[in-house]
């Protein structure tokens, strides 16, 4: 049997990183609970602290098939490459100069929201088709392929 998957983020700015998530996937901020118009009304008819209310933050796709992206603050920073990444398929079905020229304006737009790109690899056939290496706003490493 399959199970669905959701992919946890540590991060200090649970909403600052999730904002920047939903911007990169085209994904909305989860809504809040049933009955309820925003998360600050919510959490505050919880009893949720102020100072807790940015601890966790998702986004979640609009078609619900793909893994929902959950942000949890940690009190430590990130200390060293990422084991695991994401790859944001930027440029699915474009091959060649039409590909990378895709990846590089995604990669463009992508900085003005606060990520910052590391590294361009060229392509190389007949299996590598190039990608861009890029970090989110918390230093998080993710492809742009």
């Amino acid at each position: 049997m399959a199970r669905d998957v959701q992919i946890t983020f540590d991060c200090a700015d649970p909403a600052g990183l999730s904002a920047f998530w939903a911007e990169a996937l085209g994904y909305p901020l989860q809504d809040p609970p049933k009955g309820f118009e925003s998360w600050e009304q919510a959490l505050e008819a919880m009893g949720v602290p102020p100072e807790n209310r940015n601890d966790a933050s998702a986004v979640v796709d609009p078609e619900g098939s793909r893994p929902r992206l959950f942000f949890q603050r940690v009190p430590e920073g990130k200390q060293a490459k990422n084991r695991v990444h994401l790859d944001v398929r930027a440029a699915p079905g474009l091959e060649g100069e039409a590909r990378m020229a895709a990846l590089e304006a995604e990669a463009e737009r992508l900085v003005s929201h606060g990520a910052t790109r590391l590294q361009r690899y060229e392509p190389a056939p007949p299996l590598g088709a190039g990608h861009i290496m890029m970090a989110d706003p918390e230093g998080n490493e993710f492809c742009l392929d």
